[in-house]
């Protein structure tokens, strides 16, 4: 008898596939062999389930057949050794009309379906067809599985090649406008770039501040962008500025501010922007913020804008030593400036600060304003000589 079903979609046919009987009695072996290769399909007949796992090492099979209950042996033994090395292939299990319960458990432990002695032909075929499609329905979903997990894998790698490109597009931004700032206010040149490493090197003695070294880099760096639209008069007066002038110059922080918060990757930034020229008594503005208003960046980068400002050159006057700029940081420790922050200042060192003041001009800050796990290297690496210049000088 042969055997064909309707397929309204591609399915396995039974017909085409090889199955493995496996019956301690030699009769029921012969009879359903007989019956399936009446029907077309190729078989083979094992005695024992130790016989038939070594025929599955042998030789390819779609389907097995057992017998539930062989002497010594169970086929439910069988059921967990197939299910453990070869999951991909159907598994009837046959059993006698006593024994249902028994072949329903066996679904429940992996088998596809059972079969009921004596065999009727077309419930052998028509179960093991229902087997094979459901065989081939799990390999299309663990295909489909696989590919969507390489089409995730593919499309997350894609993701974080765009992500890198685009903090490499904000870096190249952010130093171009780091540049403009330097070519606008040429007396100052530098000095971005420097209170970018002072206030990071002052993080790094805080502890505790990886999370904020991104927001405070890109802060530090652009803290004078609103100085672009300040007129030169102003900007570049070589003299003290009068109260007029004063008032014009300080707009420089909401300018900035209102140059980069609608900005996402910069909308943290701005905070420092607007708050670098706040003071902890409340003298500072444009809002006059004090104690725990001031952002806790903002407070670190006023001790490094004014170090800088002091021991730096500007159009009314030469820069200040460097001992006179620390003890004017000293002197306003608790009133201008926060304790915590002043602290850390002293804790780096002189010599510390002269290195990094001295090698400022080669110092990576990408790595800072892209917010690399690495981003205390530059800092770090511009103090690895503090020890031995120390040593030299004593």
């Amino acid at each position: 008898m042969e055997f064909s079903v309707s397929k309204s979609r591609a399915s396995p046919d039974s017909a085409a596939a090889r199955v493995l009987i496996v019956d301690d009695e030699p009769s029921v072996r012969k009879v359903l062999a007989t019956l399936l290769l009446q029907a077309g399909v190729s078989c083979s007949a094992a005695a024992n389930p130790h016989e038939a796992l070594t025929m599955l090492e042998k030789t390819s099979f779609e389907a097995v057949i057992s017998d539930l209950r062989m002497g010594a042996t169970s086929g439910l033994e069988l059921l967990r050794e197939v299910r453990a090395h070869y999951p991909q292939l159907a598994f009837l299990m046959a059993t006698g009309v006593d024994d249902v319960r028994v072949g329903v458990q066996a679904m429940k432990l992996g088998a596809d379906d059972y079969l009921l002695k004596p065999f009727d032909i077309d419930v052998v075929l028509a179960s093991l067809q229902r087997a094979l499609e459901r065989k081939q329905l799990e390999r299309e979903v663990e295909n489909y599985r696989r590919h969507l997990e390489e089409m995730v894998s593919q499309r997350t790698q894609q993701l974080q090649a765009a992500m890198t490109e685009l903090e490499h597009s904000h870096s190249a931004t952010l130093e171009a406008l780091g540049s403009a700032i330097d070519l606008r206010d040429g007396p100052t040149a530098g000095h971005s770039r420097r209170v970018l490493l002072y206030s990071v090197k002052i993080a790094e003695v805080i502890g505790g501040m990886e999370d904020q070294l991104k927001t405070l880099g890109m802060g530090a760096w652009l803290h004078d962008i609103g100085k672009l639209a300040i007129p030169d008069s102003v900007l570049l007066k070589p003299g003290a500025l009068n109260e007029q002038e004063r008032q014009i110059m300080e707009r420089h922080v909401e300018l900035g501010y209102d140059l980069v918060k609608g900005i996402p990757f910069l909308a943290d930034a701005a905070e420092i922007i607007l708050a670098h020229h706040e003071r902890r008594n409340g003298s500072g503005y444009p809002r006059g913020l004090s104690g725990e208003d001031v952002p806790m960046c903002a407070r670190i980068f006023a001790v490094a804008d004014s170090f800088d400002a002091m021991t730096s050159d500007r159009p009314y006057r030469l820069a200040l030593p460097l001992q006179t700029a620390q003890n004017i940081i000293y002197a306003g420790r608790g009133e201008l400036f926060y304790p915590e922050i002043v602290d850390a200042f002293f804790a780096v060192g002189e010599v510390a600060w002269q290195l990094i003041m001295a090698n400022s001009r080669t110092a990576s800050i990408n790595k800072i304003i892209r917010g690399d796990s690495s981003s205390l290297a530059s800092a770090r690496a511009l103090t690895s000589q503090v020890p031995q210049l120390e040593k030299v000088a004593n």
